[in-house]
């Protein structure tokens, strides 16, 4: 086993030192006949990772493989331009507007222009500005899936996309301008926004397949001007159609018939997909970008057990892992002549409590939520679970700062995560009492074939029994659409894993009462103030100190508790495969797929 190590990205690099580059890939030559394997922990469910059902990561290493970006992080990580795409600026400061121009000859995998129709959805999809006010979707979610059911109603206008007209895309509530060539569109913000520039980093959808499929018009130039025109007129009866296609269309488990549904804009395109086994990418003639890929087919197969996937690595069926790192798969790797890159992910493990719609309904009480958090075991753990792969992992004691990154020591020695550094049954005993239950029941989401998280809930299980808990099993394979729809759970435990650098890549999606990551229907009007003015804030000092204020509030508010930083391992064999280089921030392994390179072939 040949080892190198990476460290946490954020860690090292300040959280607003976004490096913006237009320097672009050498142009790669596809090798004729070459294909590559590379295992992943879950299958792929949705092409549309910005709804709430879809937002997962086993969905965005693929759409991420498959379209192109405006910019996108390196394996610094540094926030990398490519124009070859298109480009954005700053048209001005106060207020701030922003223009998106797609580059001359960028075209769908199936020759369609992309252009400003597709800009013009993204916008509409992400803003909710034509979303039909008040209206709840949480009543039409299906609770054994997680997506929307068949009485979703079809007048209502409602794009899934988590958008709070006071933060992130959500202050673009003007219809954009578009060019007389329909190559660009210029959005005019609301107010000033600290990430502006990683608000819109792709197009999306097609313009033109969402239309031909919501609004039944075959031809692509007539389908993207009919969209434009509903968008532009604020035709509530064709958004709505739109919407719910957007919405729902794109969700599939295994190769749609209509294969209209899988075009790309990127380096590849899917070709085949059978269910729950592999996803197959193959090298998109029509892309016309720096990004290039030399491999024409890259299978990405879905090996849920982490040995498995090292025993698959050993075989040769595939070259490239990205495991779970557990003892036994770094004893595995150690035995293999393969090479192991280790250290820290952008992932931190933790656990959730749903403020209201649980299963039981327990956690409404923020007695119950407070006694919950006082068994859960997160130092046995990271003492049992974590240190024998990385002997100088700690609980990770912050829901918002990486450890190591400027402002975690300060957040940790005020926010009140002191108070769960211990198991404390007696504390526990003594608010159940005060809350006047007895053996309450806390159903636990997980996935089910998860190794490492089941035996995590069998360690919470345990302790919880001694205070009077029924921590039960709520786990599935399907966990991720899982999360956050109502009466389904009452704890959810699993990783957060960073996408970016922005200093409101975490709080304002997760906490706030309107963002798409609020899964746990936590609503505090102070932390949406605070996440408010964490997206206006520019200066770096007072954007630490609004943070700590979040911090603090979420241990205050019982919200859950933080375990444990993930430990890293990607392993390969550089017999068949190079430019292999793992980045902490999603899509880790994924990122430079276009310079994966065939050894020997």
């Amino acid at each position: 086993m040949r080892i190198r190590r990476f460290a946490v990205a954020a860690a090292t690099v300040a959280v607003g030192a976004l490096v913006l580059s237009g320097c672009s890939a050498p142009q790669s030559e596809i090798v004729e006949g070459s294909s590559l394997s590379v295992a992943w922990n879950q299958p792929f469910y949705s092409y549309n990772g910005e709804t709430s059902f879809g937002n997962a990561t086993a969905n965005n290493n693929i759409t991420y493989a498959t379209n192109a970006q405006f910019n996108f992080y390196d394996d610094t990580p540094a926030l990398v331009d490519d124009t070859s795409f298109g480009s954005y600026e700053m048209v001005s400061e106060d207020p701030l507007v922003v223009k998106y121009t797609i580059a001359d000859g960028v075209k769908w995998s199936d020759g369609t222009a992309v252009d400003a129709a597709d800009l013009l959805l993204k916008w509409v999809s992400l803003s909710g500005a034509e979303n039909t006010p008040d209206f709840d979707a949480t009543e039409f979610t299906d609770p054994d899936t997680g997506a929307f059911t068949p009485d979703f109603p079809t007048d209502v206008v409602y794009f899934d996309s988590g958008a709070d007209p006071t933060t992130g895309p959500g202050l673009v509530s003007q219809l954009p301008e578009v060019s007389d060539d329909k190559k660009s569109i210029t959005m005019t913000w609301d107010a000033p926004f600290v990430d502006w520039d990683l608000q819109f980093t792709n197009v999306g959808l097609p313009a033109h397949v969402v239309a031909a499929n919501a609004l039944g018009i075959d031809d692509p130039q007539k389908a993207k001007d009919a969209l434009i025109k509903a968008i532009t007129d604020s035709d509530t009866a064709s958004m709505a159609k739109i919407a719910n296609f957007w919405n729902t269309g794109f969700n599939f488990t295994e190769m749609p018939s209509d294969t209209s549904l899988v075009v790309s804009n990127g380096p590849y395109t899917i070709t085949d997909f059978v269910a729950d086994q592999y996803i197959t990418l193959t090298a998109n003639e029509n892309y016309v970008g720096d990004h290039k890929p030399e491999v024409a087919e890259v299978t990405v197969r879905f090996i849920t057990d982490p040995l498995a996937a090292v025993q698959a690595l050993q075989n040769g069926e595939v070259q490239v892992i990205s495991p779970q790192a557990t003892a036994d798969v770094a004893d595995a790797l150690a035995a293999l002549d393969v090479t192991v890159v280790g250290g820290y992910e952008g992932t931190y493990e933790h656990i959730d409590l749903q403020f209201d719609q649980s299963k039981s309904g327990h956690f409404n009480n923020p007695l119950i939520r407070e006694a919950f958090m006082k068994i859960i075991p997160r130092q046995e753990i990271v003492d049992k679970l974590i240190v024998p792969i990385q002997p100088d992992a700690t609980t990770r004691d912050s829901q918002v700062f990486l450890p190591g990154a400027e402002g975690y020591d300060d957040s940790v020695a005020s926010n009140g995560s002191a108070n769960y550094a211990d198991v404390d049954i007696a504390g526990a005993t003594a608010l159940l009492a005060e809350a006047g239950v007895t053996n309450p029941e806390v159903c636990m989401l997980f996935s089910s074939t998860n190794p490492r998280r089941a035996n995590e809930f069998l360690l919470i299980q345990q302790s919880g029994a001694l205070a009077g808990f029924n921590v039960t099993d709520c786990s599935s394979p399907d966990w991720g659409g899982l999360l956050g729809t109502p009466g389904k759970y009452d704890a959810s435990l699993f990783g957060w894993q960073s996408t970016s650098l922005g200093v409101t890549n975490g709080p304002p999606p997760n906490y706030n009462s309107k963002g798409i990551n609020n899964l746990s229907f936590y609503n505090n009007p102070e932390m949406d103030k605070l996440t408010d003015e964490l997206g206006k804030e520019f200066d770096p000092a007072k954007q630490i100190e609004i943070q700590i204020e979040i911090d603090k509030l979420l241990w205050d508010d019982f919200y859950g508790v933080t375990i444990f930083q993930f430990p890293a391992v990607t392993a390969f064999d550089e017999t068949k495969i190079a430019n292999i280089s793992p980045s902490t921030l999603s899509p880790t392994i994924f990122w430079n797929i276009w310079e994966w390179s065939p050894v020997g072939a």
